[in-house]
């Protein structure tokens, strides 16, 4: 659990960051930087996704996952979650809160390192990983702070109870999450990231949340067709 807690820790300092500089910079830079932030996420998403060995998994994946994320309507619940934190802590702009918390609660739990690194903390106490992904997340909420809002501070939570979840099982999930589920998991991911990218960069918005158990499924696909 402390590689989760410090990664956790290390977001809400970026978070505390990226408020400071919040409002010191006129509205064309922070445009630019959100704008160059989402370009970045894209590329990170789109060079993650290549690196299946396969990829109808990640087709078929993010296909079912998408109907499966709608029946339920993850995103939905995932908005009212935020929106809920929004209404007990923040005094914002409404809406601003729950964006924030969403896009970087995606953001962080979605790639390859929160995975390997927490799998890694819990079967042999290395925390290398975990402690490389708490910088760059670090960094990236100083920035998502200052587009996105306060709300990203907030991820903070989700990323210890997810990754602090994986640690505590890692024993018993292991055997499951092989290195070619990891992979596919990861490219699945992938996918996931660039629509975070987009949504930082469009104004038109992709349900990303709905998209989240295609992330799931390779777990059973990855042993038909690989």
């Amino acid at each position: 659990m402390i590689a989760a807690i410090v990664n956790a820790a290390v977001i809400i300092l970026g978070s505390l960051v990226g408020l400071l500089l919040h409002g010191k910079l006129p509205e064309r830079y922070n445009d630019a930087i959100s704008k160059g932030l989402g370009l970045c996420t894209v590329v990170i998403g789109l060079s993650t996704a290549l690196k299946t060995a396969n990829m109808l998994i990640v087709i078929i994946s993010v296909a079912i996952g998408g109907f499966i994320g709608c029946l339920i309507d993850i995103e939905k619940w995932l908005g009212r979650l935020g929106t809920t934190i929004e209404s007990r802590l923040s005094k914002g702009e409404e809406g601003s809160f729950a964006k924030g918390f969403v896009t970087a609660s995606l953001l962080y739990c979605v790639g390859a390192m929160a995975i390997v690194g927490s799998l890694d903390a819990g079967l042999r106490g290395d925390y290398s990983t975990i402690f490389a992904k708490s910088v760059l997340d670090g960094v990236m909420a100083i920035f998502l702070t200052g587009s996105c809002g306060i709300g990203v501070m907030a991820s903070a939570v989700t990323v210890l109870v997810y990754q602090g979840f994986i640690t505590l099982l890692a024993g018993a999930v292991e055997p499951v999450l092989t290195a070619a589920v990891v992979t596919e998991m990861s490219a699945a991911g992938g996918v996931l990231i660039m629509g975070i990218g987009l949504n930082l960069i469009r104004k038109e918005h992709i349900p990303v949340g709905n998209l989240l158990p295609a992330v799931l499924l390779p777990i059973v696909l990855t042993g038909l067709f690989l």
